[in-house]
């Protein structure tokens, strides 16, 4: 029991005596690099008719290509959009016309072959992240 505190004792010692030579060089330590973590995501959909997903590609006034999965699973319909790399799940929501997804911040409305990306967060009067045109049918 002595000896093993006698070896903690020394290995703290020892990473203190460590670290002010390092301060004392100008170095500074590096902090230790944290994990990477990554996660998946399973949704079940339980629906009494048939669940349909399809696939759109939109072309943005960025030159960006906009891939966008859209789920229809009365009554649960979702489009999974990216956002700054990001997959993000929108639940449709009221729309006068066409279709309107939410997802935290963001509206996904899609209309007419035409599909706008915005952060609401910005106000009604900001510009759309994300103005695009639809290069394959839409649901």
């Amino acid at each position: 029991m002595i000896l093993n505190r006698t070896i903690a004792a020394f290995g703290l010692a020892l990473a203190a005596t460590s670290l002010a030579l390092a301060q004392d060089e100008g170095e500074t330590p590096t902090a230790p690099t944290p994990p990477t973590v990554t996660a998946a995501l399973t949704l079940t959909l339980e629906s009494n008719s048939d669940i349909e997903r399809t696939s759109a590609t939109y072309l943005c006034d960025n030159e960006q290509a906009l891939q966008v999965h859209y789920i229809n699973a009365a009554p649960n319909f979702l489009a999974i959009v990216p956002v700054d790399g990001q997959s993000h799940i929108f639940a449709t929501t009221i729309s006068a016309s066409g279709a309107r997804y939410v997802s935290g911040p963001f509206e996904w409305w899609s209309k007419g072959g035409e599909g706008t990306l915005r952060d609401l967060t910005q106000g009604d009067d900001a510009e759309p992240m994300l103005t695009c045109t639809s290069a394959t049918e839409t649901p």
